[in-house]
């Protein structure tokens, strides 16, 4: 039975990725260190159950500790490395911060796997690195030198070192890009989240610009599928360091996003229009065609199908008795 080691375990798409490896037969080390970005308390819920299951266990450390990660992977057979800072707005306010946690708490998770001898890596990216590329479609072998925040600087500098450490150590490396991940355990940070306390509590909600925005938004549950066939394709190689999108290439325009909520609340949202804010882009839409031909990724939860998906889970979380149809 192979070990599998997992940064950032109790964030959102950790603890389902955990799940998800603990349900395949994996025994799994799960590595968080509880930052306050958001509330411990929803981390601990998300981690709950997977506390008590065989199979699991917990290991509370910084990635910046390089000494107590390496003792938590020891005996792993693949690193999946989800720990880090998001927000793109943050970023920019606290540059130095999201470039530490990011690029350097990739470096460490890298070393301490090079010191343990691990040999196969998975490494959580973002399609921030893109920027506001000119292509329709965002292709992995673009340059990607073109980012327009801190955050996505952060993470294409940690691709980077990915680069590195495969070429001189010989390790297996895939980084996937992740593209707007939503779904039961959301981070309230996100602007699903946010959107449906907004309609549910009849306040106003706050759209940046016209709405005509887009976001490739990906279901947590085919995000989870790209990342375990990663596990698997890293398996199977001695070496080499691919890039690999996680998406739906499906852009949903911030206006149909807003409207699709209050048709599922029962409710026509108050919107409050504000300006487009700095860093972030105008459209994602991922390109996945490598990603189906090598890993077989094969997305297929629409927007239309997660949405109710998710506020289910948001009704259930909050004890909500009002109109949510779904």
């Amino acid at each position: 039975m192979s070990k599998v080691a997992v940064t950032g375990a109790a964030g959102f798409i950790g603890s389902h990725v955990c799940r998800a490896l603990v349900a395949a037969g994996y025994d799994v080390v799960g590595v968080d260190n509880f930052d306050p970005f958001y509330p411990r308390r929803i981390k601990e819920a998300a981690i709950s159950e997977l506390k008590r299951a065989r199979g699991f266990a917990l290991v509370e450390c910084d990635v910046a500790d390089v000494e107590v990660l390496q003792r938590a992977i020891a005996g792993s057979d693949v690193v999946i490395h989800l720990a880090g800072r998001p927000g793109v707005r943050d970023s920019i306010v606290a540059p130095e911060f999201h470039s530490r946690l990011n690029a350097g708490g990739t470096l460490c998770a890298l070393e301490a796997a090079r010191k343990e001898g691990v040999q196969r890596f998975v490494f959580a990216s973002s399609s921030s690195v893109y920027g506001n590329a000119v292509d329709y479609l965002f292709r992995e072998d673009e340059t990607a030198a073109e980012a327009i925040s801190p955050y996505g600087a952060s993470k294409r500098t940690a691709e980077l070192l990915c680069d590195i450490y495969s070429a001189l150590h010989g390790i297996a490396i895939a980084s996937l890009r992740l593209f707007s991940v939503y779904g039961p355990g959301l981070r309230p940070d996100l602007a699903i989240q946010k959107f449906s306390r907004a309609i549910d509590s009849g306040e106003p909600l706050f759209q940046y610009g016209s709405g005509d925005s887009q976001r490739d938004y990906t279901f947590v549950s085919d995000v989870v599928r790209g990342v375990l066939a990663a596990v698997g394709w890293t398996e199977n190689r001695s070496a080499g360091h691919e890039i690999f999108n996680l998406g739906t290439s499906r852009p949903i325009a911030l206006s149909y996003l807003i409207r699709l909520l209050g048709d599922l609340f029962g409710r026509t949202p108050i919107i409050e229009v504000v300006a487009e804010q700095p860093g972030d882009v105008r459209r994602t839409c991922a390109d996945i065609i490598k990603s189906k031909q090598i890993l077989g990724y094969d997305p297929h939860v629409t927007i239309e199908e997660g949405l109710p998906l998710f506020l289910e889970w948001f009704r259930e979380q909050n004890g909500y008795t009002k109109n949510v149809a779904c």
